[in-house]
């Protein structure tokens, strides 16, 4: 395992990168109801301000996972980083809808880039047990620290500045990471020799996942029987087949298919679906509906998501301290039930509560959940995977992620816009209801999949604690 010379400066720049990726999903929802009026966007285009984001993110991880693992994690980091800050500046000057479509796919294809690398350099460099745990919860913190910070910084940057400042604060912050990798991060080692980047299985996947995921975005606009609908099903199915059998008979495939047969990333491909179609799409929701229903600015729309935040940090603690006590199947399966509980909280308050008071039990048990989840699927998906594949494994997981998030919102968009009038009516309230209802459904299917997970005895408490920088 590669030695650190500054363990704590490491960890920050890697804990950073999470902080960076979650920061740009919720400073963007509560910016979307300015910038539909602003650039004349309809509700539908809106949603791909979300999706060309999760389209080239989901469909451009495995290639990114690969890089990582072939020509190195330091480099891929940096690079991820600079392709971040350079489209969200291009994000930040876009005059019309299109251009700014294009530039959150670009950010889609940084964080596809930087995911892989950051949670590969994780679990290589922090062993397996308490000291990856304890990584991984810091990790995870950041993650909620970016949640936070996204919808408080959004409300204020949207309200002060317009919604162009939400894109550009993220260049100086995602530059100065990619310059300070450079001295943190350990140097990558030689590359292998014999191996291959595997072009062909490369750009099958990224066409076929991109695909895959643009149709089930775009399939409640197009109808899902529509042609065109049925057409990029089906083209996107083929491209993946024949990146089966592109990897079936390649020397150095892209993807190790043996790699499924580890317990943990096989659930884990599972969870993180199920977790991004429960709890991924709650802020894209409720961030409209604060603004639709309750009539509040972008401030106070981001102010109402503090709590949840701050409630999902004792989670993700609560993940580290049950973890050396219980099995990662026992967390997890208390995080989802919590989740489908709170989500449910949530559904049934909304028609009755003209404040967002009634809805705050709810909300404080679904956030509890949601920080006991992330930090434990990813712990799961990290253990057994050889060190050589750990980027490539880190892309399968997310790559279900993107797909459970793109389906999830897809779906529930469309379940909450049948039948529907107006933003703000009863009938429009009566479709956010049904798919906080979906919702919980998604996280009902986490609990099942946690309960078929083999059980690992739990790891041990660990007393020490990261070791300081040299």
């Amino acid at each position: 395992m590669p030695s650190l010379k500054y363990p704590r400066r490491a960890l920050a720049l890697l804990a950073t990168a999470q902080l960076i990726i979650a920061l740009d999903a919720t400073i963007i929802f509560v910016a979307l109801h300015d910038m539909g009026r602003a650039l004349q966007i309809n509700a539908q285009q809106l949603q791909w301000v979300v999706s060309a984001y999760t389209v080239a993110f989901g469909g451009s991880l495995l290639l990114g996972g690969r890089a990582a693992d072939l020509i190195g994690r330091r480099r891929f980091y940096r690079l991820g980083m600079l392709l971040f800050a350079l489209a969200s500046l291009l994000g930040a000057l876009a005059p019309d809808a299109t251009l700014l479509i294009l530039a959150r796919a670009a950010q889609g294809i940084g964080a596809a880039l930087l995911f892989p690398a950051t949670l590969a350099l994780i679990n290589t460099l922090y062993a397996e047990g308490p000291a990856r745990n304890r990584a991984l919860a810091i990790w995870s913190m950041a993650s909620a620290a970016g949640l936070a910070l996204g919808t408080l910084l959004g409300g204020v940057l949207t309200q002060a500045f317009g919604w162009p400042a939400v894109l550009a604060v993220i260049v100086p912050l995602a530059t100065a990471c990619a310059v300070a990798a450079g001295a943190w991060l350990p140097v990558d080692g030689p590359r292998a020799r014999g191996r291959s980047f595997d072009l062909a299985g490369c750009i099958a996947v990224t066409l076929g996942g991109s695909l895959l995921v643009t149709t089930l975005v775009q399939g409640p606009e197009w109808g899902w029987a529509a042609p065109a609908t049925l057409g990029c099903l089906l083209l996107s199915a083929l491209l993946l087949v024949v990146f089966v059998w592109i990897e079936r008979r390649s020397r150095d495939p892209l993807m190790q298919f043996a790699l499924l047969r580890l317990p943990g990333l096989r659930a884990a491909l599972g969870l993180t679906f199920a977790f991004m179609s429960s709890y991924g799409v709650q802020y894209y929701f409720m961030a409209l509906y604060f603004q639709d229903g309750y009539g509040w600015s972008p401030l106070q729309a981001g102010l109402a998501f503090l709590p949840a935040t701050a409630v999902c940090t004792i989670g993700i603690r609560l993940a580290e301290w049950t973890l050396r006590r219980w099995s990662a199947r026992t967390v997890l399966v208390v995080g989802q039930l919590a989740g489908a509980l709170g989500i449910a909280w949530v559904a049934a308050m909304l028609p009755h509560g003209a404040h967002f008071w009634p809805l705050l039990p709810g909300v404080v048990v679904l956030s509890i959940g949601q920080g006991m989840t992330w930090t434990s699927m990813w712990i799961v998906a990290g253990q057994g995977v050889p060190a050589a594949q750990q980027g490539v494994a880190s892309g399968m997981a997310a790559t279900a992620q993107q797909i459970g998030g793109a389906l999830g919102l897809a779906v529930l968009v469309m379940v909450a816009n049948a039948g529907a009038g107006p933003a703000g009516s009863p009938s429009a309230l009566a479709g956010l209801v049904r798919a906080e209802y979906g919702a919980a459904l998604f996280a009902l299917l986490g609990v099942v999949i946690a309960l078929g997970l083999r059980v690992a005895p739990p790891a041990r408490a660990a007393r020490g604690c990261l070791a300081s920088d040299a």
